[in-house]
């Protein structure tokens, strides 16, 4: 499985395409030969999951309990937004409008390696959320999320 990282900004054509970075794409699994999906993600980005990857999160969705209405609340809304993409060419993707109009990505677009995923950002949108996580507030959370297993 992939282990995406780093930060890498790109410009957006007029088509809505951009260039997949080079640093990224040399983590890319052969089995996801080139193609992904892209769907909405839990701030106002999107995540942007290889096909294989993908597979591991369909699986998790398919254990959802259907019959709660939070279960279906929940599989709707993050599947809806879902769509296929493939790398053309020229190493670029294109991004679904109503997922740009949605995240506020226009001219340019910041790509996150996130682990299995791939984070897609407007520059300005992501600026904003780093000015509210000063240095403090980061030491805390990192602390309470990965708590006494922490390695720096």
């Amino acid at each position: 499985m992939a282990s995406f990282k780093g930060e890498y900004e790109h410009s957006i054509d007029s088509k809505g395409r951009v260039s997949f970075p080079a640093k990224l794409r040399k983590y890319l699994a052969p089995s996801a030969q080139d193609r992904f999906t892209i769907v909405r993600g839990l701030e106002k980005c999107l995540y942007l999951y290889p096909e294989d990857n993908w597979q591991a999160v369909e699986a998790s969705l398919e254990e959802i309990n259907r019959f709660s209405l939070e279960g279906r609340t929940l599989k709707r809304s993050f599947l809806r937004t879902a769509e296929d993409v493939v790398l053309d060419n020229q190493n670029r993707i294109a991004l679904p409008s109503k997922l740009m109009e949605w995240s506020g990505i226009t001219s340019k677009a910041i790509f996150i390696g996130s682990g299995d995923l791939i984070e897609i950002w407007d520059p300005e949108r992501l600026a904003k959320q780093d000015e509210e996580l000063d240095f403090d507030t980061y030491q805390e959370l990192f602390q309470k999320v990965m708590g006494g297993n922490a390695k720096p």
